[in-house]
């Protein structure tokens, strides 16, 4: 049964169509994967401000800001992680609808979660963007000490140590950040996304 049958007040909501008129934009979920400390925070920040300078609105998610709300009650069990990546979708989708860009930064290893993720959204919305750094290049940066903890044993079900990463097959866009700036890497992203939300 459509959700609109169960929920009547959902055809008295303002249209998405609309509401990208407004904001001048298609709203898209620009689901941003790769190993940690691949430089995808960075990405997206630095890319939620390309956007910004250029006109777009966006909204931009991360474990920090989900998993010290919307999510803190949840563990890092393999149940929870893929709950944890299901409310994000679901939470996406509702950006999208008001007509937002929603930017997500996440490893979601897998190509069953990311799977998860795109029929949660929609094909048609959901923005697949791999973040290609190689795992002695992460492990280098290593800004939070957690490849040395993997290591050591004490972080376990780490991906890209004890737990695998399955990068996409078909990505819509594809950065590689090795040995490249910050800037000439947001500068390649922005560019390659905008014709996806450009109005």
């Amino acid at each position: 049964m459509p959700t609109q049958a169960i929920f009547p007040v959902f055809d008295e909501l303002i249209p998405r169509k609309e509401k990208e008129r407004f904001l001048g934009q298609k709203a898209r979920v620009i689901w941003m994967t790769g190993l940690s400390g691949s430089g995808k925070t960075t990405l997206a920040k630095a890319l939620e401000r390309k956007l910004i300078a250029a006109g777009f609105f966006s909204k931009l998610l991360d474990g920090d800001n989900v998993r010290s709300g919307i999510n803190k009650g949840l563990s890092f069990s393999e149940e929870d992680r893929e709950e944890n990546i299901r409310r994000i979708a679901e939470v996406s989708r509702l950006f999208v609808e008001g007509g937002v860009i929603c930017i997500n930064s996440f490893v979601s290893p897998t190509k069953q979660i990311r799977s998860l993720v795109r029929s949660i959204i929609g094909s048609p919305d959901f923005v697949e963007v791999y973040i290609n750094t190689p795992l002695e290049e992460c492990e280098r940066r290593d800004v939070k000490g957690l490849y040395k903890k993997a290591r050591a044993g004490e972080i376990k079900e780490f991906t890209g140590i004890s737990s695998p990463f399955e990068a996409p097959d078909y990505p819509h866009i594809e950065i590689k950040t090795e040995d490249r700036s910050i800037e000439e890497c947001s500068d390649e992203l922005f560019h390659k996304l905008t014709p996806l939300i450009r109005k």
